[in-house]
């Protein structure tokens, strides 16, 4: 049996572009204050873990509990807004590959986002994913990706004792899994390494991937 494990953004879904500017919005509207951009320089690129530093660079001010509570708030409303005119789209083939793996005994599918729970459901729910029973991590359990990963292995049941292997797309996610030790398959062309897919077409070779 294999364990897999999704990122959400840019790896399940073509959702950077908005989702980054719903957020970016969120924290203008609450403390007006642009947040600074380049996400690959914050310590964790996650939701929690962008406004930990916010607060530390731009906002001692603030207080965390306070400031999630309101930016997620604003987010939400705000993803949900932009999904009602555009529905998230899949990355190709993301859905039937995504779903293959949950009807097949063989595998325990999970997600590990950087992103809020609330507005990952959104987005999956608006692609046409089916979320039922998902195995969810997000931003909500821990500010770090690496904590958020082991966060959906508990949650599905796994006591790292499967074999892991971890779709994401970005830097952030290439240095959780090779902290972790965990096999990842890049999603896309924004980052270099030996395993990587523009989509989910290939079935056979994804297959190969995650049996590595």
């Amino acid at each position: 049996m294999y364990h897999v494990m999704f990122d959400v953004d840019g790896t399940l879904i073509q959702s950077c572009a908005f989702d980054e500017q719903c957020f970016l919005k969120a924290v203008k509207s609450v403390t007006g204050l642009d947040l600074h951009r380049g996400w690959e320089r914050y310590p964790h690129a996650t939701d929690r873990g962008i406004l930990r530093t916010f607060i530390e660079n731009q906002a001692p001010e603030e207080e965390l509990i306070s400031l999630e509570k309101r930016v997620k708030a604003a987010f939400i409303q705000s993803v949900q807004y932009h999904l009602n005119d555009h529905p998230a789209q899949e990355v190709r083939g993301a859905k039937a590959f995504f779903h293959h793996l949950q009807a097949d005994d063989r595998f325990l599918v999970s997600v590990a986002t950087g992103g809020w729970g609330e507005t990952a459901l959104l987005k999956l729910q608006s692609a046409g994913f089916q979320t039922d029973n998902l195995h969810l991590a997000s931003s909500n359990d821990h500010y770090a990706r690496t904590q958020i990963m082991l966060k959906a292995r508990e949650k599905a049941g796994d006591r790292e004792v499967l074999p892991l292997t971890y779709f994401g797309d970005a830097v952030w996610d290439l240095k959780a899994c090779q902290e972790l030790g965990v096999n990842l398959v890049i999603v896309g062309q924004k980052v270099v390494h030996d395993q990587m897919v523009n989509d989910y077409l290939d079935m056979a070779q994804l297959f190969r991937f995650i049996a590595a």
